[in-house]
């Protein structure tokens, strides 16, 4: 579903990614590892289109979005792929379900429309009872959950997280990672997830690490 293709990326003079070359298929999770500086990130970033290769190419199925302009790239990511990030980024000054709202509002979903999925996925995520409440009013875990339903709003074809579990306590995370799993059985829904957890790595179908730029399973 996911193929990226001799994958290089240089800040400078120092080459962050080298030939980098992974495929992910529908309803897996990968989890991708390595120490601090080694690329996580930067091939996270690359492959959720927010930053572009020096070299190689990405498909997500039959569209090569290496060749996308910046509007198109744009409308892609919005429509097909979900972020998840270490700070959950919900703006504060809404609530948890017009914040899930928002990437199918920005896609031209009614409003309506919108809502009605939104509190189905509170309601999955088991924080609907919290839908009115902003982001200050939450606990960590919940505003990681309602970042989770906002990542899944358009229906990606992959969740993208980074650090996903990284400011949640044991208990917190854990049932953060535990959820991530229960979207993949019920929804076959596909996540790569950088991570420095080493029982959410330990967990995923598969393991890259990145070492020197370069990836190794």
């Amino acid at each position: 579903m996911i193929k990226a293709v001799d994958i290089n990326k240089s800040y400078g003079t120092l080459h962050v990614l080298r030939d980098i070359s992974l495929e992910i298929s529908q309803g897996e999770v990968v989890s991708i590892v390595g120490p601090s500086g080694a690329g996580k990130t930067t091939l996270l970033q690359i492959l959720g289109t927010l930053d572009r290769p020096d070299s190689g190419s990405l498909l997500y199925g039959d569209t090569d979005v290496s060749t996308l302009k910046e509007k198109e790239l744009a409308h892609f990511r919005n429509e097909h792929i979900g972020f998840v990030f270490q700070a959950h980024h919900l703006l504060p000054e809404f609530t948890a379900v017009e914040n899930v709202c928002i990437p199918a509002l920005i896609g031209g979903t009614p409003m309506k429309e919108a809502q009605a999925r939104a509190m189905e996925l509170l309601a999955f995520m088991k924080v609907d009872h919290r839908a009115a409440h902003k982001p200050a009013a939450l606990s960590g875990g919940e505003q990681q959950r309602v970042a989770v339903a906002r990542a899944l709003m358009n229906r990606p074809m992959a969740v993208l997280a980074d650090e996903p579990s990284g400011n949640l306590d044991s208990q917190h995370a854990r049932e953060l990672h535990e959820l991530f799993f229960r979207l993949r059985d019920e929804f076959n829904q596909t996540f790569i997830i950088v991570t420095h957890n080493e029982e959410l790595a330990a967990m995923a179908d598969r393991r890259v690490a990145i070492i020197d730029g370069e990836a190794r399973t």
